[in-house]
C-alpha cells in the first residue's frame, strides 16, 4: 500500500513536529485537533521551526511556503477524511483517550487505512483489540522530531509483516532510522531511559547531590548531552509518572516505582518547562 494521505490527531509537541516532517517529504498532512486556536498555535510552531532550518540553510523559503502548502487544519476527529492512507494518533499518554478516539474512527476512515499510535508506553496490542488489528502499528518518534532521527516500530500481537513493511518503507522515506521492537511496556527507549530519569529523581530526594550535580555527573561523566533532571524538565514530569506508571504496572516489578518526588511534583502541577517549574525554573 502506498502511503499519500496523512492524518495526525493531536497537534501538540509531537503532533505538529510529525505533521512538519511528513509536509517536507511532500505528504499531504490533515493536522486534526479540537479547536482552530490549537491549529493555529501549531501552525505557527511549525513556522518557526522551519524558519530555524531556513537559518541553517537546510532548506529555502520556498521549501517552507511547501511544506506548510501540504499542512490541512481539522477541527474534531469527526471531520477525519475517509481517504486517510495513514492515521498518526499523537495525544496525550492516557489508554482510554486514544481508545476513544481509534474506536470514533474506525467506521469513518477507509478500511485500508493503517492506524499508528505515537504511544511513548501504552501497550499496542491493548490500544488495537478492537481497531483492526493487523493494520495496527506504533510509531514513536522521538522528541524534536523534525531533528531526532529514531522511530521506534511497535508491533502488536496481531500487526502483520504487510503493515509493519510499509510503515518501516515510510520511516526511511521520511529520512529516519527505523527500529523493530515488539510490545512490552516502555518499549525499548523509555524502558531504558525513564528508570534512569527516576533513579535520578531519587538520588535528589535522598539528599545524595544537587540537581545540578546530578545532571553534571551524567552530562560530564556519561557524555549524555543534558542531564536526567534537565531532560524529565523537558519532557514533562507528568509524562515522565505516566510512563513510570505503565513500566510499574506492567512488570509488576517495584524496580519501577515512581519515585515519591515525582509524584509530589506533579500534584503541586510542577510539571517542567511547560509549567515554567519543575526541577528548575524556566
Amino acid at each position: 500500500m502506498e502511503i499519500k494521505s496523512v492524518s495526525v490527531i493531536g497537534a501538540g509537541t509531537m503532533g505538529n513536529g510529525i505533521a512538519h516532517v511528513f509536509a517536507m517529504k511532500n505528504f499531504k498532512v490533515n493536522l486534526i485537533e479540537t479547536n482552530n486556536a490549537l491549529l493555529e498555535k501549531a501552525l505557527s510552531n511549525i513556522s518557526n521551526n522551519l524558519d530555524r532550518q531556513i537559518k541553517k540553510g537546510s532548506i529555502t523559503e520556498s521549501d517552507k511556503a511547501e511544506t506548510l502548502s501540504n499542512i490541512s487544519k481539522i477541527v474534531g476527529v469527526e471531520n477525519i477524511p475517509s481517504e486517510s492512507d495513514l492515521i498518526i494518533e499523537a495525544i496525550y499518554e492516557n489508554r482510554g483517550a486514544k481508545l476513544n478516539i481509534f474506536n470514533k474512527i474506525q467506521n469513518i476512515v477507509k478500511p485500508e487505512s493503517i492506524f499508528a499510535s505515537n504511544t511513548s508506553s501504552i501497550s499496542i496490542t491493548e490500544l488495537s483489540v478492537s481497531n483492526r488489528p493487523e493494520k495496527f502499528i506504533g510509531m514513536h518518534f522521538m522528541n524534536p522530531v523534525p531533528v531526532m532521527q529514531l522511530v521506534e516500530i511497535i508491533r502488536g500481537y496481531s500487526t502483520s509483516d504487510d503493515t509493519f513493511n510499509t510503515i518501516k518503507n515510510l520511516a526511511l522515506k521520511l529520512g529516519k532510522v527505523p527500529v523493530e521492537v515488539f510490545d512490552y511496556p516502555g518499549f525499548i527507549s523509555n524502558r531504558i531511559l525513564m528508570p534512569m530519569i527516576n533513579e535520578a529523581i531519587f538520588a535528589l530526594m535522598e539528599g545524595v547531590a544537587s540537581r545540578e550535580d546530578i545532571d553534571t555527573v551524567m552530562k560530564l561523566g556519561m557524555n549524555h548531552p543534558m542531564g536526567p533532571l534537565t531532560l524529565a524538565d523537558f519532557i514533562g514530569l507528568d509524562v515522565c509518572l505516566a510512563i513510570m506508571e505503565v513500566l510499574y504496572n506492567g512488570y509488576n516489578d517495584p524496580k519501577y516505582r515512581p519515585c515519591p518526588l515525582l509524584k509530589k511534583m506533579v500534584a503541586a502541577n510542577k510539571l517542567g518547562r511547560k509549567s515554567g517549574e519543575g526541577f528548575f525554573k524556566y
